[in-house]
Formats: C-alpha cells, structure tokens, sequence
C-alpha cells in the first residue's frame, strides 16, 4: 500500500482496540489503540508499517496520530460506562522530542472540558533517543506527567532493555514481548533478565507489562516474571470496540490457579531436596574425620555425595576458596584440581547474604537454577556451613534435576 493512499483517506483509517488485563483483577483495565486502515474489498490492514517507515515526513505521521487519537477520545466519551478505563496511544518519539510534547498536550487539553482525565491516559515511545537526548526528553517526560500522563515504553524485551536508561526516564509502564521466545522452550536467559527488569521496575515505580502472548506457556512466563498487565491473542485480538470487561476472567482465573499449584509443588520439591542433602550430608560429615586437610575433605565428601553432586569445593566467609575442586569424571570418579584455588567468588550475586543466613540458620541452602559457565548447562548449588567462616559448595549436575520434579 501506497503511504500517499493513507494520508489522503484519513476517513479509511480506525482504530482498534487491544485489551490489556490486569493480573489483579482479571478484567479489562484499558485498552492500546491501534491504527488500521480499511482498504477497497473492505478488508483491515494494520498500520504499523507506516509509523516505521522513515521516508514518510513528520507532518504526515503527526496529521495521521492525531487522527487517530481524536477518534479514539471521541469513542471513549460515547463510552460513559466506560471511563475507569485507560488508554494507551502509540506516538513517535522523535516528533515529541522535537517539539516537546507541545501538539499532544495542546491536542489532550482540547479535551479537558470534555472531562478526559489525563490520568487515564498513557503513550507509548520506543526507546531510540540517542544518549545526547536524554537530558531533554527527560525535562518532556516530566512535563507530560505534570498534567498527569503515563509515558510506556515498549519493546524492552527485544532489545534486552537499558537499565541505566530506564533508571535515568523513570517509564510509568515497560512493555516486555515475549512473541519472540519459543513456546517450547523459553529460555532461562531471557528469564534472568526479565526477572532484573521486574526488580529494577519495582524501585523506579514502573508496572511491567507483557504483550504478544499467543500461548499458555508465555502467559505462564508472564506471570512468573512480575507482569501486572498482560496483552495478545491468546487473551483478546484488537477490536474496532470495547470489549466486555471480564472477558478473559474464567481463563485467566483457570491459569492462575494451575501456575499457583505447580510453583507449590516446585517449593515443596525444592525443599524435600534441600532436607535430603541436609540430611545426607550430615550423615556424611559424621563419617569423615574432621582434622582432614580441606582437599581431602571435599574429596570424600565428593565421592560421598556422588549420586547428586558433580563439583565440591570450600570458601571462606570472605568469598575466598581456600580448597582445590574436588570434580567427577565421565567414568564416575573424583579428582582434584588445583586452578581455581584462591579464587575469590564475592562477586557472585547473593553470595553474602547466603553466608549471613547459613550462620543464622545453622543449615544449607539450595540455589536457584543457574548457568555453570564450564559446563554451559543449568545447574543448582547446594551450601552447608562447616563452621562460621568456612562454607561448602556442592554443585548438582541437569541430569540429576531433570529427573527430579519441579526442580527445573
């Protein structure tokens, strides 16, 4: 389609209407307004491409956003029943920074006497302003949410976000897409980071939101990693209309009932686990003599521990390893290696809070899944104190977990 053909019929292009829906409620809380275009055999054609396309001046995508925003604005007011709700306008964000967000303020105020309420009202950028913008488009940023707007950024997941940049802009809303993660297997990667992008948005005051969700697994993943508001087929297409509200409630009361049961089981399984080592392994230190040198100790204890433990070593409470590896062969004995002796581990994430809680508790603790850089799989580390300030590391290999359940 010709851009020409879609600057000269304004009167073809309507806007849809994509649900998004809170986790908290199960009901529809708003709505992203999409641009389509109604082409001659009366077919929709989504406009997407013409906001992306570079060669289409500014005057023409403003002309056209604001079409769309008026339409929606006026769909809404003939909405009464409606007005809880909240809308969330796609905009480019080169024209904001151009003409700092003076044509949407002056556009969003028009509507003021008609009783809009700015604080339903959010736009949504992509993060492309270069590094010698921020300065200003936060100065914009601000200035929109005086008057009460919501700035979303979208397509964070994409392009593994930019902590710093989120930090310093402070989005009300980050919309994460999870349409590009394979259903099969969603990868632990994307999840660490998804789950840092939860952590960093809790302090900066922002909601996660997950869009292109087609399937139960990526719901799933959605809910596991903190997304409060949820978008995509497998929940609600866009709709020239509003939707009813509880639209998607029975589904998703269903799905969360059965994410709920198997996180229980995966916490029970977890800690059936840590209660097996822990006892095992008091079994096994009973039976090793105690004036071992460190070396000979996680070598016995190695070979002790062999159905479940792959590597053994010992730290400090400083994070110094103060003991060779003790590592299983292929052919299921254990030997000794010397090169990551004096390694320092106080780096790692957590490390010192594992130790403060292993000296409170006077028990070990199973980490989460991880992924062990030598082997390049995902593992889990099981920790005992020794005394308190000599800890034991004991890594459990996949194939033992995978035989587990709910510990993957």
């Amino acid at each position: 389609m010709d851009p020409v053909d879609v600057i000269l019929n304004q009167d073809k292009i309507i806007p849809y209407y994509k649900p998004i829906i809170s986790a908290d409620t199960q009901l529809v809380t708003g709505y992203e307004v999409v641009a389509f275009f109604q082409k001659e055999d009366g077919s929709m054609q989504n406009l997407d491409w013409f906001f992306k396309d570079p060669s289409i001046p500014d005057e023409f995508l403003l002309e056209v956003m604001n079409h769309i925003i008026k339409q929606a604005l006026h769909y809404y007011l003939n909405n009464e029943t409606e007005h809880a709700l909240h809308l969330l306008f796609r905009y480019d964000g080169n024209i904001l920074y151009k003409d700092r967000g003076e044509n949407l303020i002056n556009l969003l105020n028009s509507y003021h006497d008609k009783n809009i309420n700015l604080n339903k009202i959010a736009i949504q950028l992509k993060d492309e302003f270069s590094y010698d913008q921020l300065q200003s488009v936060d100065k914009v940023f601000q200035y929109m949410k005086s008057y009460g707007l919501k700035i979303a950024f979208e397509d964070t997941g994409e392009r593994n976000g930019n902590f710093e940049r989120l930090a310093f802009l402070k989005p009300n809303i980050i919309k994460v897409d999870v349409g590009f993660l394979n259903d099969e297997d969603l990868p632990h990667l994307y999840q660490d980071v998804h789950h840092s992008l939860s952590l960093l948005a809790r302090k900066i005051g922002a909601t996660l939101m997950f869009k292109g969700i087609t399937s139960y697994n990526q719901l799933n993943y959605a809910w596991r990693n903190g997304g409060r508001f949820y978008q995509g087929d497998f929940l609600h297409r866009s709709e020239p209309g509003y939707v009813s509200r509880d639209c998607c409630k029975d589904l998703l009361e269903q799905h969360f009932q059965q994410f709920i049961n198997y996180e229980r089981k995966k916490v029970h399984a977890q800690l059936a686990l840590t209660n097996r080592i822990h006892q095992l392994f008091k079994t096994v230190l009973s039976s090793i003599d105690s004036k071992q040198n460190l070396d000979e100790l996680t070598l016995a204890v190695g070979k002790k521990c062999s159905p479940f433990a792959f590597r053994v070593y010992v730290c400090n409470d400083q994070g110094l390893q103060v003991s060779a590896d003790a590592v299983k062969r292929m052919d299921g004995t254990w030997e000794l290696r010397q090169e990551e002796r004096m390694r320092n581990w106080s780096w790692r994430p957590f490390f010192f809070e594992n130790i403060a809680r292993m000296n409170i508790e006077k028990k070990g603790l199973l980490s989460d899944l991880y992924t062990d850089i030598e082997k390049n799989e995902l593992i889990r580390t099981y920790s005992f104190p020794l005394s308190e300030s000599l800890f034991i590391f004991i890594d459990i290999p996949y194939d033992f977990l995978f035989e587990q359940d709910g510990l993957l």
